[in-house]
């Protein structure tokens, strides 16, 4: 019998490619495996189906992981208001994690010999799928034919004609990754350091002009409701706020970080609905949360962006501070109103009955209800008296 290789599949030249040589050089079994984080319309599982078929898998697989990757990643990148380096939304770093983790479901299923996915030597992405694999499926061989020949585009389309498959060739002018929590967009312009990337290269195009109001409902850090629709989860709201702020061209920037395998990268991105969530959720947050809520959690959410990128989000470290976010959003919950402009959003405030400002306790700068003058000057004498020493002494 055949030896089973199950293939993380996009349908592009390199997993095109895999899905070729795995079979008829290699002589596997292959099962094409596709995973939808919030890439992919129904129309395009169908063409991704059919166009593994004619590469000669033996079974193709679309697994709908868009609820999955909300609970288990998405969720708690909101209740950390993360951004890499204050940029950028883990939109690809988030999704190929959840992508791996299914992908070595299916493997166990199966009973799979072997995993191939299409990375190169050059990405991050290598890591995140190798390592999920090595920790769930360690006695399972991966394979990487890009990889591991350091195969140019013209040699895999060459091989490919020689073996029978056409397919469109043409380079596109911009690479693009679309999902759920953002879509990455890379070409020559993020190969410098230099310059932006122009209009056209963003998959949103500006449609809307005029400004509009937004109202995003949150209940206990997740957004339920947009425009007082409710939903019945989260992943929806979300693509419903996507739809709505992306009309007007709100998200795009580029990212500038350092990779895993140690060089600087730079990439394009546009995440219209990431970046109005996280900071309408922020902004609530500031209203129902402490002050030392909010400065533990920037510290743990910092690292657990960081770990999450890093390809390291089956630490166990990773579930004890998802413990904490999942706890500090117990009163974060109420209305954020927001306006979209062409390019770029305005909070314009919140509306929560766990908001800490409130007058009954006194308005900042125009009344106090809880203390007197002399309360302040007793006060400021006492937390003042150590830095007296410290500069009498030292003066």
């Amino acid at each position: 019998m055949s030896k089973k290789v199950i293939l993380a599949f996009s349908g592009g030249l390199d997993t095109s490619y895999c899905a070729k040589y795995l079979s008829e050089t290699l002589g596997y079994e292959v099962y094409a495996v596709t995973v939808n984080t919030g890439g992919f319309s129904k129309e395009e599982e169908k063409e991704l189906e059919k166009k593994a078929f004619n590469l000669g898998v033996k079974e193709y697989r679309c697994v709908d992981a868009q609820e999955d990757y909300y609970n288990s990643c998405v969720k708690y990148l909101i209740f950390g208001n993360v951004l890499k380096n204050n940029t950028y939304p883990l939109s690809v770093s988030a999704e190929r994690t959840i992508q791996a983790q299914e992908i070595a479901k299916f493997a166990i299923e199966v009973g799979a010999d072997a995993i191939a996915h299409g990375s190169t030597g050059a990405g991050n992405d290598q890591v995140r799928f190798d390592l999920i694999f090595q920790v769930m499926c360690p006695n399972v061989e991966i394979i990487t034919p890009i990889r591991d020949m350091s195969l140019s585009r013209e040699e895999e389309i060459e091989f490919l004609k020689s073996h029978g498959y056409e397919m469109e060739f043409q380079k596109a002018q911009y690479s693009v990754n679309k999902g759920l929590w953002g879509t990455s967009v890379g070409g020559k312009e993020t190969l410098t350091s230099r310059n932006y990337l122009p209009e056209e290269a963003f998959p949103s195009q500006i449609k809307e002009t005029q400004p509009s109001e937004l109202e995003i409902e949150f209940k206990n850090g997740e957004v339920v409701a947009v425009n007082g629709e409710n939903f019945a989860h989260s992943v929806y709201a979300i693509q419903n706020i996507e739809q709505l702020a992306s009309a007007y061209g709100i998200g795009r920037d580029i990212h500038v970080g350092d990779t895993i395998v140690g060089i600087k990268g730079r990439v394009g991105f546009e995440a219209a609905a990431a970046s109005v969530i996280i900071k309408a959720h922020h902004l609530l947050e500031k209203h129902t949360l402490s002050k030392y809520q909010q400065m533990m959690k920037s510290q743990l959410s910092d690292w657990y962006g960081n770990w999450l990128h890093e390809a390291l989000f089956l630490d166990p470290v990773m579930r004890n501070i998802e413990s904490f976010l999942d706890d500090s959003q117990k009163t974060v919950s109420g209305k954020v109103f927001v306006t979209l402009h062409p390019y770029r959003f305005i909070l314009n405030g919140i509306e929560s009955k766990h908001d800490l400002m409130s007058d009954k306790f006194g308005s900042y700068g125009e009344a106090n209800r809880a203390w007197t003058g002399e309360d302040v000057k007793g006060y400021t004498k006492i937390v003042s008296n150590s830095l007296n020493i410290y500069h009498q002494i030292n003066n």
